[in-house]
């Protein structure tokens, strides 16, 4: 079966040695992806201190951050979002985000909406509040 690696120009950079998503065979597999946005150091929805620790964020700015990255990486590699199949969710705030991602994800996937678990975990490699892991097919 062939393999593919991708990279997407829109998407932000990853932040170790990975690429953005995978293709093998019809099915694309796509490293975890947050809100950051490429080219920039400042992340949207999230206010830091001098160390870089989290002092306030908005989940909201962060999910539709998410969500457009997503969005840009299948895109990049032949997909769509219509074609997302599984959602992994990683949040560091399940008690305070939830509800608020819960909300959002109905208004983006309202139509046919792909399998999802969520997870609280805690921390992220960057200081944000929600990471996606997803899978999604090709064709």
């Amino acid at each position: 079966m062939s393999e593919k690696t991708i990279h997407s120009s829109k998407a932000p950079e990853p932040v170790g040695l990975y690429p953005h998503a995978k293709r093998v065979g019809n099915l694309l597999f796509l490293s975890g992806v947050g809100p950051r946005v490429r080219n920039e150091s400042k992340i949207p929805g999230v206010e830091t201190n001098e160390l870089g620790e989290i002092v306030a964020y908005d989940i909201e700015i962060q999910c539709r951050s998410v969500f457009q990255n997503v969005r840009w990486i299948l895109e990049d590699a032949g997909s769509s979002w219509d074609r997302i199949i599984d959602v992994t969710v990683y949040l560091t705030n399940m008690k305070d985000d939830f509800r608020a991602y819960n909300r959002l994800w109905a208004e983006f996937f309202a139509d046919n909406p792909p399998c999802r678990t969520t997870l609280e975990i805690n921390c992220l490699p960057t200081p944000i509040a929600i990471e996606l892991k997803v899978l999604a097919s090709i064709g």
